[in-house]
């Protein structure tokens, strides 16, 4: 099997590593927009480099993945699936969700499956978490709590170019609260401060964000994010319900310490970088890619997918700005 990786930034190394060490993948092809990049990564990982993403789909790949920067998704999703690739892009579809609602008009009249990337969906503490809702082992459930707190703000480039915090960050967390209930986000009310970085606010943006979910069966999810959280990468999930209560990410390397004196618990170092923490739901969920190519599956996270957690995004960041609930169908017609 031949695959085409474009973009070479801190997620895309990432995945050419793991898609090299893949057995079925007999050859990867890359490329990135700066050519010394790709050269480097296809030294090291001993692929092939194709000069441009055209060239790349020329090429003759069975499966593409695109880790490029989040303007360029539509126009390689839409290339990549006219020209008949099953196609793997990380979050979001679209910088703007109306922009994605038009990928996903184009993508539903085609054939070729298209994976968006949300990695806590091959987390095995969420996976067993959502298998747990699913089962009913939880009975109703009444409060869910998502959270991702980030030790340290991204650049500031990229933080101009990603859509806001609610896009950028806690899309993860609305995807996972989707996905792990199974029901769909019918209002929001979001609030946002500023007590970090200058640049954050002279963006527009919040660089501490929690937002409220009002599920369709009346379930309440409370939604924290942070991009200055000292004590390292905080990514976790609780589900309660009327009979039992679970959750995920509470392990050794969780940046949280207990202020009880007789409770060791974590022991381990705190995790401080997303890829240390989520590394085997990365691979997983590129395993599941390959079997999507190969055709043995289904895409686990479909454009439709992707695109509704970037609505609820989108109404969140509307809720912030305007200090007020905002039901999803509002910017959906809007």
């Amino acid at each position: 099997m031949r695959i085409g990786l474009i973009g070479l930034g801190r997620i895309g190394t990432f995945h050419a590593e793991t898609l090299s060490a893949l057995d079925v993948v007999e050859e990867l092809v890359v490329t990135d927009v700066v050519a010394s990049v790709a050269a480097q990564t296809a030294h090291k990982v001993s692929a092939t480099v194709a000069d441009t993403p055209e060239d790349l789909l020329a090429s003759g790949v069975d499966g593409l993945v695109i880790a490029a920067s989040t303007p360029t998704h539509p126009s390689l999703i839409l290339a990549s699936v006219e020209a008949g690739v099953p196609t793997f892009c990380e979050k979001p579809v679209a910088q703007d969700p109306r922009e994605g609602a038009e990928v996903l008009a184009r993508v539903e009249r085609s054939d070729v499956p298209v994976q968006i990337g949300f990695p806590r969906r091959f987390d095995p503490a969420f996976v067993a978490v959502r298998d747990d809702v699913l089962a009913g082992r939880l009975g109703w459930l009444h409060t869910v709590r998502s959270t991702t707190l980030d030790p340290g703000p991204p650049p500031e480039a990229y933080l101009r170019a990603s859509g806001g915090i609610f896009h950028d960050c806690a899309v993860h967390d609305f995807d996972a609260v989707r996905w792990v209930t199974g029901r769909e986000v019918v209002e929001v009310y979001a609030a946002g401060g500023n007590r970090g970085e200058p640049f954050i606010r002279d963006a527009g943006d919040a660089d501490t964000a929690a937002t409220v979910l009002t599920l369709d069966d009346g379930t309440l999810a409370v939604v924290s994010n942070s991009r200055h959280n000292g004590r390292g990468y905080d990514v976790r999930l609780e589900v309660h319900g009327s009979l039992d209560a679970v959750a995920a990410g509470f392990d050794d390397t969780l940046p949280l310490r207990s202020a009880d004196p007789d409770v060791a618990f974590p022991a381990g170092v705190p995790a401080t970088f997303f890829m240390d923490r989520l590394a085997t739901a990365f691979r997983r969920e590129l395993a599941a890619f390959i079997r999507v190519v190969a055709g043995d599956l289904p895409s686990p996270c479909t454009v439709a997918d992707g695109l509704a957690a970037s609505w609820v995004a989108e109404a969140c960041t509307v809720s912030w700005r305007d200090g007020r609930p905002v039901r999803v169908e509002e910017v959906l017609t809007s």
